[in-house]
């Protein structure tokens, strides 16, 4: 695979006008953000820019208008928080981006930085359109995306704007997340195990076969493994299942069997009759057809804090149950620190990403530390899965 052209600090950049794809697509309530962490892991780059006197234009998205302005999805709101966390000029461009938008960006000083507003209300976003890249890449000298969790996409400011700008690299925190998924999938230090959850097996299909390959231990979590259970022949009640699984599990199984890859799945399960209320432990020949499983058991907790300190790296991808209930996220809160307190003490590598395993963790009064934890979601699983991601083969 050919090397992603990263961004070399020792590149004089003074006086360039800097296209900087990122992503601060964060949260709002009432046009407040309700959670900054998107920005603030971009604040250093942009920072180190700003002191080598670059000219920055942002570009980012906020949801997902579809090439229309939505007023909910304007950037104002992140536009007054970077006004309020750099120290230099910081504009707001809400226009078009015609033929004349180059001309619009002329009075930008060195250090300064210019904010476009959401790129996907233009529909040659969308449409990875030749002449809108044109016209995005017309905007400055050098492009940077350091926005790896939407390199799934093949966007204008993602894909097709390196075609049309005279110099591309991938920015630092680009870098970040392919370096720590790559300490799983190719520069693995063993033994190696991943715990996936989530609700279905058939979003993760494609990356748990191309995981099987590469790990030692597979875990399966969440309502993903009451398949698992169907397969196995024990009664799920009214839990969460998908139709037509059986086949897909039996190929995982034959395919881990093939790898020398060990399949644990839950032992017991906490049970409710609804997804409000409180749950009891059940083992799983004790499910009756009026229960829901919405946790992990204690005993299958046990079993994988065993695997997590045994394991020199880990991935998980999904949260153990039903975390939107407080009642039914002791097994998600206690894989989560079982992973920090041996990143602690034991420098385990650990790798955490998905939207789902994120929320829950938000949720966690605990302090918390992992070696890298991903706020990128479909790229991350694409990553995975081994797909060559266009925003990022564009950059080799």
């Amino acid at each position: 695979m050919d090397k992603i052209n990263f961004f070399p600090d020792s590149l004089n950049v003074q006086n360039q006008k800097i296209i900087l794809r990122l992503d601060l697509n964060v949260p709002l309530k009432n046009k407040i953000i309700t959670d900054d962490t998107r920005i603030t892991l971009c604040l250093p780059f942009l920072k180190k820019l700003i002191s080598k006197k670059a000219k920055i234009i942002i570009i980012s998205h906020l949801g997902r208008p579809k090439g229309i302005r939505e007023p909910s999805m304007s950037l104002v709101p992140i536009y007054k928080y970077l006004k309020e966390k750099l120290q230099t000029n910081v504009y707001f461009f809400m226009g078009n981006l015609d033929n004349d938008a180059k001309d619009k960006f002329s009075h930008l000083r060195e250090g300064e930085v210019i904010l476009i507003e959401n790129i996907r209300f233009f529909k040659g976003e969308i449409d990875n359109d030749e002449n809108f890249s044109k016209k995005l890449a017309s905007l400055g000298d050098i492009y940077i995306n350091d926005a790896f969790s939407c390199t799934h996409r093949k966007q204008s400011s993602i894909h097709k704007i390196t075609k049309f700008v005279k110099k591309s690299f991938a920015g630092p925190l680009l870098k970040k997340e392919v370096d720590a998924i790559n300490l799983v999938i190719k520069n693995k230090k063993e033994p190696v195990t991943c715990i996936i959850g989530g609700s279905k097996i058939s979003t993760k299909i494609n990356v748990i076969k191309n995981l099987i390959e590469r790990i030692n231990n597979l875990i399966i979590v969440g309502a993903m493994a009451n398949n698992f259970f169907v397969y196995k022949n024990f009664n799920v009640g009214n839990s969460l299942v998908e139709n037509d699984t059986k086949q897909i599990i039996k190929n995982i199984y034959d395919k881990a069997d093939r790898n020398n890859c060990k399949i644990i799945i839950p032992e017991d399960c906490v049970v409710g009759t609804s997804f409000e209320g409180k749950g009891s432990n059940k083992s799983l020949d004790k499910i009756k057809k009026n229960d829901i499983i919405l946790d992990i058991g204690p005993n299958t907790i046990n079993k994988i804090k065993q695997i997590i300190d045994i394991s020199n790296t880990v991935l998980w991808n999904g949260p153990a149950g039903y975390f939107e209930n407080k009642n039914f996220i002791n097994g998600t809160m206690s894989i989560a620190q079982a992973i920090s307190k041996n990143t602690i003490e034991k420098t385990l590598i650990s790798v955490l990403g998905g939207g789902d395993t994120l929320a829950a963790l938000n949720k966690c009064k605990n302090e918390l530390s992992f070696s890298h934890l991903s706020t990128a979601g479909g790229a991350f699983l694409e990553y995975l899965e081994g797909k060559d991601l266009p925003g990022i083969s564009v950059l080799k």
